[in-house]
């Protein structure tokens, strides 16, 4: 939720959605929900259509700002851990490297759709960004055509039309979490079948893409101890105005000009992450740009305009010249930016864009294809000319020691009795990389639970006798269901034991010139025979020569037959492994997770009389 005037998007709304209020929180919704409804009285009286579209964009935009604000404040103080938004940058010696990464490891792999008339082409980015972080320079990316196998150049549409009876190529409207896919889609004609295998395929895809690097990226480290002072570096300086419990309020300013080739472009150049008391990274619950200042100016805009009777050409020239006046004396940019956690300390970094290097390159991407199983015995290349490091590898791979205790620390409880003949206890836990080598061969044991009433001071009391339909516990998913009509009592608590999985793994390490037998490095491909290593029960990590794990772009898995066992898996890597990290489970244990859980109340109307 990065919240920005004069004029913002309507779209923004969706993103305001953050659920939680306090009692003074509560009323200033209902202020707020009474000026909405005051101000869409005021626009219904507007006759001129550009006055009440001029009044509608800011007065709305100003009240989409006041939503934001309230909706960040009353936020629950709910801690959850990201990454490191920069770590990216810091393995390459300047942002241009970075740039050149991401273009020259862009790939486009083919995927089959559940239709015969579909094919489904997926851009493949050698760095993961995860919502609402994204890559952080300002780039653009832009699909123009696809080439067939029989030369047909197909152009790029925006979206698929039921109207055009040839070839198309649009976006894919059935992956709303990859919004880069594609989707070839073949004409559809009733009654006639069509062989897939003779429809021309894709065997390229043709585009344009254009990456802005700047000069540097200077990063403060800041604490409380920071408040009221300005930290500057060079051109670049930043001021800590105020630190609060989830949320930092920061001006800052570049005052170098901006590069000539980058002067009409909208630049965000602040990057603002966190840490708590642990020294890990939360994530952000986004951000307020506008001092109250600026949110003053513009609110007595809104009020001029809506003293109007018409939109007159003086009146916009007039508006327009106070806006620009008005923002060339605001020397110094503000953000204040909330995140879901308390904050210890503060890294602010700012880019640099007083100069700035713009890199377009035409693409022409060859439309690769790798199933996830196949039959082929021959290994196909897929060796790209970048290095690309996995930097979450590393927190992940601690899961491989998980103890007893830390397990159980892991878990939440959380229930529904929204229907009160199946309502539910779930057992969840952090997925770790324990939970990846936990295999198959489960023995859950035994899994009490009874259920009892309560007394007169709320403490536990009496277990309920019960029939043994009345409730059914699933172990291996951490779930007890139980059918309150069922129950000659209303039940208060539950109280039994429910069973956890912990692997035994251990860790070797490998030199990628001495693999034993059953390994095999061909370039960037790591060749593992099943057989050997069956994979459920061995995992693989690569580390190229400066020590940094890789990212692995995609793995295979090559079987004897369409339905036989695995012969080997083939997983290929953004650079040249050095050495391997293999992991084996060798054991499997059962902890039992003792519980006593305070149960929700269902809504008795919804009971069976």
């Amino acid at each position: 939720m990065d919240v920005r005037l004069p004029l913002m998007s309507a779209g923004i709304a969706l993103a305001l959605l953050i659920s939680g209020c306090s009692p003074s929180d509560e009323k200033r919704e209902v202020s707020l929900e009474e000026k909405t409804a005051q101000f869409e009285k005021s626009l219904d009286a507007i006759q001129d259509p550009k006055l009440k579209d001029a009044v509608s964009e800011l007065g709305g935009s100003l009240l989409l700002l006041e939503r934001a604000q309230i909706k960040l404040d009353s936020k629950p103080l709910e801690t959850e851990y990201g990454e490191d938004a920069l770590a990216m940058l810091k393995h390459y010696p300047s942002p241009q490297a970075l740039v050149d990464t991401y273009i020259n490891g862009l790939f486009v792999l083919q995927k089959d759709s559940s239709s015969d008339y579909l094919t489904d082409l997926q851009p493949v980015f050698p760095f993961t960004f995860s919502v609402p972080a994204a890559f952080v320079f300002p780039h653009g990316l832009e699909w123009q055509s696809v080439t067939l196998s029989n030369k047909r150049v197909i152009p790029f549409q925006p979206e698929w039309s039921e109207t055009d009876p040839g070839i198309q190529l649009s976006p894919s409207s059935s992956n709303l979490t990859n919004p880069d896919d594609l989707t070839v889609a073949y004409p559809f004609i009733e009654g006639l079948d069509i062989d897939r295998k003779r429809q021309p395929q894709p065997v390229s895809l043709q585009g344009k893409v254009e990456v802005i690097a700047p000069r540097r990226l200077y990063s403060f480290d800041l604490s409380k101890q920071d408040v009221g002072k300005t930290r500057t570096n060079d051109n670049l300086s930043v001021t800590l105005l105020k630190l609060g419990n989830n949320y930092a309020e920061i001006e800052y300013n570049n005052s170098a000009p901006l590069a000539a080739e980058v002067s009409e472009t909208p630049l965000n150049p602040l990057i603002v992450q966190a840490k708590d008391h642990t020294g890990q990274f939360i994530t952000r619950a986004g951000s307020i740009n506008e001092t109250p200042a600026q949110i003053a100016f513009y609110q007595k805009q809104l009020a001029k305009m809506q003293e109007q009777k018409t939109w007159t050409e003086p009146f916009e020239k007039q508006i327009d010249e106070e806006q620009r006046t008005f923002e060339k004396q605001q020397t110094r940019r503000y953000s204040k930016v909330y995140f879901n956690g308390a904050i210890d300390t503060l890294e602010v970094s700012l880019l640099d864009f007083s100069t700035a290097t713009v890199t377009r390159k035409d693409l022409d991407l060859p439309v690769r294809r790798f199933e996830p199983n196949t039959t082929e015995k021959a290994i196909q290349p897929l060796d790209l000319p970048v290095v690309v490091y996995d930097d979450q590898a590393a927190n992940w791979l601690k899961g491989a020691t998980l103890s007893e205790d830390q397990l159980k620390k892991n878990v939440t409880i959380s229930q529904s009795v929204d229907d009160p003949s199946a309502a539910r206890i779930e057992f969840n836990h952090l997925r770790s990389f324990n939970d990846e080598l936990l295999g198959t061969s489960f023995n859950p044991g035994e899994s009490p639970v009874s259920f009892f009433t309560e007394d007169n001071h709320g403490k536990r009391d009496e277990p309920i006798e019960l029939p043994p339909e009345a409730y059914q516990i699933d172990p291996l998913n951490g779930v007890i269901t139980y059918d309150l009509n069922l129950f000659p009592e209303t039940p208060a608590y539950a109280v039994g034991s429910m069973p956890l999985f912990l692997a035994t793994i251990d860790k070797k390490t490998l030199d990628a010139r001495q693999l034993p037998k059953g390994l095999e490095l061909k370039g960037n491909a790591l060749i593992v025979e099943m057989k050997e290593f069956p994979a459920q029960d061995w995992r693989f990590f690569a580390k190229d020569d400066n020590g940094n794990y890789l990212k692995e772009i995609l793995s295979v898995s090559h079987d004897a037959a369409e339905q036989g066992p695995a012969l080997f898996a083939v997983h290929y890597f953004y650079g040249q492994p050095a050495h391997l990290e293999a992991y084996q489970r060798t054991d499997l244990a059962t902890v039992e997770y003792g519980f006593e859980v305070k149960l929700d109340k269902a809504d008795a109307s919804r009971l069976d009389q």
